[in-house]
């Protein structure tokens, strides 16, 4: 079976020698002859998917190249559990086997394949509670009159106020925007969209 090691260290400064020496370990105790092994390594963050090494590997699982890919850590693959995921999802439509070293994630046996959907099921949890909770706030916000989640700035009262003792000049913009705890630009757009004729 091919075996193809990804090694990824953030920056072009950060060493590398540790993974390898990990891996290699590994690979020896598990009966593998490093020279058959094929290596690929990226000098880049693990928040972008367009790295060097990674596509060339990607590009060599499904020409079906590479049959199991070793990785040090899961992190070395991917920063973004949604990133993960999606690439996990990749090699496995590939037909292809992934193996994480230090969390124990084989997916090439059931109980590895297993963990692999757990993760990816509390994963679309976590999103779907959010897109809830986002959609619970919004709701409650148009309920209240307003258009978004976000309070206005200053209530119609206020802004009558503002617009009344500017226009008649009994205060300046700087000292309504330090009555009511605003930027002066705030006072200025106020006024201004009084002025505007309605057409």
């Amino acid at each position: 079976m091919s075996i193809a090691v990804y090694i990824r260290v953030s920056t072009h400064s950060q060493k590398s020698d540790s993974q390898k020496a990990e891996i290699s370990r590994w690979l020896k105790a598990h009966g593998h002859n490093l020279s058959e092994v094929m290596w690929y390594e990226d000098p880049e963050t693990g928040t972008t998917m367009n790295r060097r090494e990674f596509n060339l590997l990607t590009e060599a699982v499904f020409a079906g190249t590479v049959k199991t890919i070793v990785v040090w850590k899961l992190d070395r693959l991917s920063r973004s559990l949604k990133d993960l995921l999606v690439i996990m999802e990749r090699i496995d439509n590939a037909g292809a086997g992934f193996k994480s070293l230090t969390e124990s994630i084989d997916t090439t046996n059931a109980a590895g394949r297993m963990m692999m959907q757990m993760v990816g099921a509390f994963a679309e949890f976590e999103r779907e509670m959010i897109r809830e909770r986002t959609k619970a706030g919004l709701d409650a916000a148009r309920a209240e009159g307003r258009v978004g989640g976000r309070r206005p700035v200053l209530r119609d009262d206020q802004k009558k106020d503002i617009i009344e003792n500017i226009l008649s000049d009994r205060k300046t913009g700087a000292q309504m925007a330090r009555l009511y705890n605003v930027s002066e630009a705030t006072i200025s757009r106020v006024v201004a969209k009084h002025r505007q004729p309605i057409i």
